[in-house]
């Protein structure tokens, strides 16, 4: 995540606990048409014995709704910018180490921000986590493995084992999941609502 994003997510993460949700992070880009934020949440691991559950558009929308006022009061955003809450779905962002542990054994695409062995993207296996540094597996043809620090990785998504989940060729790709999108803008008149971006 950038700083821009690192900061947004902690003021939002306690906001998101509280309506019993976590905030798994927040994508910020900037652009000279209006910034998109996007949050990622997802429902905390069930305790043993508890059904799991998976987030639903109502949860996407009480945390929009939510989220929305904190950023009107603390203004982190000064421009017009756009405010996209979504599940992780089956590709889902990873943005801490705690993240890449809890999926260890797993397939990810990873952008690093600086270059490291020659490479700023691969796609690699997590292999193991110790505490900020995260190892990777590479294919054949490459070292090894590579180890990365966690502030060094700029973007990082699992990859679905589409097999597995029986969603070969002859089946559709399922989306993204639940996802409420609300478009604000922190200099509007006050009669001025903001739309909703489809």
């Amino acid at each position: 995540m950038t700083d821009k994003a690192n900061e947004i997510a902690a003021l939002l993460a306690p906001t998101v606990t509280s309506l019993g949700l976590e905030l798994l992070g927040a994508e910020y880009l900037p652009s000279p048409g209006g910034a998109m934020l996007r949050l990622y949440i997802d429902v905390p691991a069930a305790a043993e014995g508890e059904t799991a559950r998976a987030v639903t558009i109502e949860d996407c929308e009480a945390v929009s709704r939510e989220v929305s006022a904190q950023l009107d009061v603390e203004d982190p955003i000064s421009s017009h910018y756009t405010l996209e809450v979504s599940s992780p779905g089956i590709d889902r962002p990873l943005f801490n180490a705690a993240q890449f542990a809890r999926f260890a054994g797993e397939s990810a695409k990873v952008t690093l921000r600086l270059p490291q062995d020659g490479r700023r993207r691969f796609q690699a296996r997590i292999a193991r986590v110790e505490g900020q540094d995260i190892t990777f597996e590479l294919g054949e043809g490459s070292p090894a493995q590579i180890t990365v620090r966690a502030d060094n990785i700029d973007k990082a998504r699992l990859v679905p084992d589409w097999a597995a989940l029986g969603l070969g060729a002859d089946n559709p790709k399922p989306g993204r999941g639940p996802r409420k999108d609300k478009t604000k803008s922190n200099h509007k008149p006050a009669a001025d609502k903001p739309s909703r971006a489809e």
